[in-house]
């Protein structure tokens, strides 16, 4: 698309038979070429940055208000997994979820039990196990990583990059067949004036 619009610039400058909308069109499919290859990177690598910037800095607040503590498991809770039932609990095992009853102590060393989250295989009471809570001793969802971070921010950014050359392309779209739109109406509009003398020109009628 860009390269025959650059081409197409190039060989209607001088040519007599070009239309000033073959013109228009070629310009209008240049700048989307433009905005495609350079404005659409440039928005998404701003977008992807900005969201790290964000995604970062909830990292480090998350990793300063949330601590792992240790807990005893007391008993095997009834119900499905608490990450569906209970998403403030989480333990640091990242395998097949069930729910427990265990015991822990608050920063201050107030005892708690409470409904949290294990692997399936630490369900025996007794067994030890770390789970994330916040700072007043309750259980918290597992706070993200630096790595996830990045990640989520790079498909921001890639997301956001997609999503300005397909706007784009679909503004060029419109452009040009707004262009061919006034074409037709002037092309009616001179048919209209010529066609009811077509082929009556020399008759003497």
């Amino acid at each position: 698309m860009a390269v025959q619009a650059f081409l197409g610039i190039r060989r209607w400058r001088g040519n007599p038979v070009c239309r000033p909308t073959d013109r228009h069109e070629a310009w209008v499919a240049l700048a989307a070429l433009l905005l495609v290859v350079l404005g659409a990177p440039v928005l998404g690598w701003l977008t992807g940055s900005l969201t790290d910037d964000a995604l970062q800095q909830s990292v480090r607040a998350q990793h300063a208000q949330r601590q792992l503590t240790p807990a005893v498991v007391v008993r095997k809770a009834s119900g499905r997994s608490p990450f569906a039932q209970d998403p403030e609990s989480a333990v640091t095992e990242d395998s097949t979820r069930t729910s427990v009853v265990a015991r822990w102590r608050d920063p201050d060393g107030t005892a708690r039990t409470g409904k949290v989250s294990a692997t399936s295989a630490v369900t025996t009471p007794g067994t030890r196990i770390r789970i994330w809570t916040d700072q007043r001793g309750l259980p918290a969802t597992r706070p993200m990583d630096s790595v996830t971070a990045r990640t989520h921010a790079v498909l921001a950014g890639v997301g956001t990059a997609l999503v300005a050359a397909g706007l784009t392309e679909t503004a060029r779209r419109l452009v040009v067949w707004r262009m061919m739109q006034r074409r037709y109406t002037r092309l009616d509009r001179a048919w209209a004036q010529v066609g009811p003398d077509w082929g009556r020109t020399g008759t003497g009628s």
